[in-house]
């Protein structure tokens, strides 16, 4: 009968044991893995050099475009700026050509119509 404190018993135990074997049979000798890592070590360091790099370039590239793209978004400003500008207060009052006196006025706080108080009293 089988001890159950025995960790052998253990599948787990088993095929770690397993798993260890096949690590050993696998592993490569001789010095062409070792030059492998090496030349692996140098290509993945360099490759790291090359990308500090290049997104060191992207950063400077941002950082100079930085001012032509607050200039223009001070630009887009300026327009909208003007734009509500004349909304509000670019129309004066003036008789309606017409006998539409119903005219539609816009202000801010939304849509109002003028009445004739003269004609009620």
């Amino acid at each position: 009968m089988p001890n159950p404190n025995d960790p052998r018993s253990n599948a787990a135990w088993r095929a770690a044991q397993q798993w260890q074997q096949r690590a050993r049979q696998a592993k490569p000798g001789g010095k062409v893995s070792g030059i492998k890592l090496l030349f692996t070590w140098l290509f993945f360091g360099v490759m790291m050099i090359i990308g500090t790099v290049i997104g060191l370039v992207f950063l400077l590239i941002g950082w100079a475009m930085l001012p032509f793209l607050r200039h223009r978004m001070k630009k887009r400003m300026e327009e909208m700026r003007a734009e509500q500008a004349q909304d509000i207060g670019g129309e004066t009052y003036r008789e309606p050509r017409s006998n539409d006196r119903a005219r539609d006025h816009q202000v801010l706080e939304g849509d109002y119509e003028t009445r004739d108080d003269r004609s009620n009293s």
